[in-house]
């Protein structure tokens, strides 16, 4: 049976990390096989990767910062996400490619074309089986986000932050099926509720 691939999506802040291992525990309860996951990272290349992108100080062009994500991306995928999902483990994943798309595409400019080539040369076909996308105010998630030690990400301007979730937004426009739009500007327990009804009724699980 191959398991499945559940990605979490959503500015800084937004709750990612705690929902994800809400849903682990739900799925766990159920007798499901699931691994937790982040990118970048997920493998040691992949991981080295993530220093230089999250906790760095280079000022990277875009598409080469585009490009270090996928090259994280393939590590993780070829190394990780693939052989669980062939052993029927289900994958809950801490962002994906449509944090690329927002990020780099809606947030600094690198064109949905060149994302689209670089998607298709590092992981090919593969598509998460359901994206939930915490959507949060960008000053709320700011906030959240200064009680800890900022990331590099976390740094960057309002107005970036601002692109990158319309740039989230506009995903789930377009892809309506794959990726729901959960309000994370809630307390936990009621975005947890919210995560485990659309993803028992996407599954079909009981």
């Amino acid at each position: 049976m191959t398991g499945r691939l559940i990605t979490f999506e959503g500015g800084d802040g937004a709750g990612k990390s705690t929902q994800i291992a809400r849903l682990a525990d739900d799925l766990d309860g159920l007798g499901i096989p699931v691994l937790c996951t982040r990118e970048p990272g997920g493998t040691a290349g992949a991981e080295a990767i993530r220093t230089l992108l999250v906790s760095g100080e280079a000022d990277w062009d875009p598409l080469a910062e585009a490009m270090l994500h996928f090259a994280a991306r393939r590590e993780h995928v070829e190394k990780f996400i693939r052989p669980a999902m062939a052993g029927g483990t289900w994958v809950l994943c801490d962002r994906f490619f449509d944090s690329t798309v927002a990020y780099q595409c809606y947030g600094q400019g690198v064109s949905l074309d060149d994302e689209t080539a670089l998607r298709r040369l590092a992981i090919d076909d593969l598509q998460p089986d359901l994206t939930l996308l915490l959507d949060i105010p960008v000053e709320t998630g700011r906030a959240r986000a200064q009680i800890r030690q900022q990331s590099r990400y976390e740094a960057m301007s309002d107005d970036l932050h601002l692109r990158v979730r319309a740039g989230f937004l506009e995903i789930a426009r377009r892809e309506p099926q794959r990726v729901k739009i959960i309000d994370a500007g809630r307390d936990t327990d009621s975005v947890a509720a919210a995560v485990w009804r659309i993803v028992a009724g996407h599954f079909d699980l009981s």
